[in-house]
């Protein structure tokens, strides 16, 4: 699930704080990169123990207008269709789901207010209209009514962030990009699998956790070289004059170029733009892309990057 996007935001935000505790600490900065990647696979299954929460909570309702309707003598059928939804229950017999349940003992109880708001938003939309009024309702139906109500209302839904801030202080930054996974998890899901269905692993390659140690090593072992390629090429502007987070953005973003030459690097340099524009400055998107540009087409000149993908990198650094 942890993909190469979320492993350079992380490394960005861990050497912010590196680099604010005046460089302390530096012998655990790999652990606590994996620990926070770790913190992000949790909100992914967090975030899918929220679809089953929210379905449990309108069985609870269902059962009380039933039970309102018993006591009044009323002869009203209430519909089970959005609380029997087969995509729902087959997520919550999931065995990695599960298993999530006992070890991490989270569950969305303790939001309680939340969950009920949510689901009344739900039940207030034009997707559960459409959905409770399908003539017929198969497991695709049931599928597709909630990467629906997942990617148009919970993934907008700006009340989950203080929800989230509270149950765990990684998890605001991280909602955006696994929010992506939790919308691909409810793609894949295949009725036939039951409750083995397979949900997205922590990491897609094992390549990814050491591209993750790497690209951190040498972002913090070669940084006064990086600064100073920056100072030496930044036009129409003094260096102390750049924001502290486009420097530290530049920094990792020229570890990756110098570092994995199979990456092209008008990718490195469009991932990082995202991160400056994210994190830093209204400007920082132009003055990271302009300034990284620039050094990139120097370093190419010098010889010490090669422009063609999965050529093998001169640079002495690798």
């Amino acid at each position: 699930m942890v993909n190469r996007s979320l492993i350079r935001l992380k490394i960005v935000q861990l050497l912010y704080s590196f680099y604010q505790n005046g460089g302390k600490n530096g012998g655990n900065r790999e652990n606590e990169l994996l620990f926070s990647l770790g913190k992000a696979y949790d909100l992914y299954f967090y975030l899918l123990e929220l679809i089953v929460a929210v379905t449990r909570h309108g069985a609870d309702v269902v059962r009380r207008k039933e039970e309102l309707n018993r006591v009044a003598h009323k002869d009203e059928e209430v519909s089970h269709r959005f609380v029997d939804n087969r995509f729902v229950a087959q997520l919550d017999m999931n065995e990695q789901l599960n298993d999530f349940r006992k070890t991490k003992q989270i569950d969305w109880d303790v939001f309680s207010p939340y969950v009920r708001d949510l689901y009344t938003q739900i039940v207030q939309s034009d997707i559960y209209a459409e959905y409770m009024a399908l003539e017929e309702c198969d497991y695709a139906a049931d599928k597709e009514v909630w990467r629906k109500i997942y990617k148009r209302i919970i993934l907008k839904d700006t009340a989950i962030d203080d929800v989230l801030e509270e149950e765990d202080l990684y998890w605001n930054d991280d909602k955006e990009v696994v929010d992506t996974f939790v919308l691909k998890t409810i793609k894949r899901f295949d009725e036939k699998l039951g409750k083995k269905q397979p949900l997205l692993p922590e990491f897609r390659e094992e390549e990814d956790k050491e591209f993750a140690i790497k690209l951190l090593k040498r972002s913090i072992m070669n940084d006064e070289y990086y600064r100073d390629l920056i100072a030496r090429n930044v036009k129409n502007w003094e260096f102390n004059r750049l924001a502290y987070m486009d420097v530290l953005v530049m920094q990792v973003a020229l570890a990756e170029m110098l570092s994995f030459p199979q990456i092209p690097v008008e990718v490195t340099i469009n991932e990082y733009v995202d991160i400056a524009k994210r994190y830093s400055t209204p400007k920082s998107g132009s003055y990271v892309n302009g300034i990284l540009d620039h050094v990139a087409k120097v370093l190419i000149k010098e010889g010490k990057l090669l422009k063609r993908f999965g050529e093998s990198n001169k640079s002495s650094q690798d």
